[in-house]
């Protein structure tokens, strides 16, 4: 199968901390990718490298066959990114704050309503950001992530601060979008019972390390090789990344 984002040996330093060391992903195409990591695992930096938001200091990547840094521009039109909390004007309705992000990406207009009918918010489309809830506003983000229906979603922690219904239909929304819109999905999470149920291969980055990669089946049976827990994806996570900060010493 087409891997649509690779990385090589991808690796971010800050003065004497190394936030993401020596880096190969492979994320094939029409698949959706769980990024999972403690706090500080160097996931959220390894996004902003791959949509430019902060530069590599060795290694390179490709996304849909385009190289960086020579294809860079190339690259980001293809991306549809959800980045932290979303940012909305609250004085602008969710389709006004929708069309600033089409007009700069030079859409159709037509595009702002196709992707509020998607995440579920085009009956709200007139309403102020300010009043929608967090949940709305998580899919307003989808929302303007989707505009021009990109082959690539990169989205970081989308469910974060949801309650359990706002997290059920978030993850069935992204679950839906590589048959509904035949794209490549990077989804990073906290909850791991979560990417359990959402992604069809899953990353465990630690210290900024890629630890394993795989399917989750795939993880499962290297974990019983290994002597770990594999009862539950979170069991299986917790004790490799304990292994793992006890090789480093007891690093936490």
């Amino acid at each position: 199968m087409t891997n649509m984002i690779e990385t090589y040996h991808l690796t971010k330093t800050y003065s004497d901390f190394t936030a993401v060391s020596d880096l190969n992903l492979h994320i094939q195409k029409g698949r959706i990718y769980g990024f999972l990591g403690p706090n500080g695992a160097g996931k959220s930096t390894t996004m902003k490298m791959l949509l430019g938001l902060t530069k590599p200091t060795r290694g390179t990547f490709q996304i849909n066959g385009k190289s960086y840094p020579k294809d860079r521009m190339a690259i980001l039109r293809e991306i549809g990114s959800f980045i932290e909390a979303p940012a909305f004007y609250g004085n602008l309705s969710g389709e006004e704050n929708l069309d600033i992000i089409r007009e700069i990406l030079r859409l159709p207009k037509s595009s702002v309503g196709e992707a509020l009918k998607t995440v579920g918010l085009f009956e709200h489309r007139k309403r102020l950001a300010k009043k929608y809830s967090l949940g709305m506003k998580q899919r307003l983000g989808l929302a303007g992530a989707l505009l021009g229906q990109p082959p690539i979603l990169i989205l970081d922690e989308p469910t974060n601060g949801l309650d359990p219904a706002g997290i059920h239909e978030i993850r069935t929304l992204i679950r839906s979008l590589p048959q509904k819109y035949d794209c490549t999905v990077l989804v990073s999470s906290h909850l791991l019972s979560e990417i359990e149920l959402m992604a069809d291969e899953i990353g465990i980055l630690n210290h900024g390390r890629l630890l394993f990669e795989g399917a989750l089946q795939e993880l499962k049976d290297w974990a019983q090789r290994q002597g770990l827990p594999i009862d539950n994806l979170e069991d299986t996570f917790l004790a490799l990344i304990e292994e793992d900060n006890l090789k480093r010493g007891g690093d936490r």
